[in-house]
């Protein structure tokens, strides 16, 4: 049996954990990566490494920099959960294309203005 590749098993420790924060599947992450389940399940243990366009698209979907994909959460970043959250959105948020952005912001502003208290009442829907 062929040895992994520490590199290989890094990255795939790094797409597991952001595929997981975005809340996918493995079944769905490789559908939408147009990579077999396998194929995705052996790049996250390690087992096989990726090409640079199979980066490109995984970086693509999940909206984050190949940095993050390589190198995984800086040292030097947020030691809580909450606030590595909050990074890891904005991130992706900041990687959006416009249409797609505002799209969210949209979304999220509604969201938010539904939980304030009163919030399910008479409150108008940003377009």
């Amino acid at each position: 049996m062929k040895e992994k590749k520490q590199i290989n098993v890094e990255i795939g420790r790094n797409i597991k954990q952001l595929r997981e924060s975005a809340g996918l599947t493995q079944e769905a992450f490789s559908e939408l990566v147009g990579l077999g389940e396998k194929h995705i399940s052996a790049i996250e243990r390690g087992a096989v490494g990726l090409s640079l366009p199979t980066l490109q698209r995984i970086c693509t979907l999940l909206s984050v920099s190949a940095d993050r994909v390589l190198f995984g959460q800086p040292e030097e970043g947020p030691a809580d959960d909450r606030t590595a959250a909050v990074q890891l959105v904005t991130e992706r948020l900041s990687r959006l294309p416009d249409r797609q952005f505002w799209a969210v912001k949209r979304v999220l502003d509604t969201v938010l203005a539904a939980m304030e208290p009163g919030g399910g009442d008479n409150h108008v829907i940003p377009r």
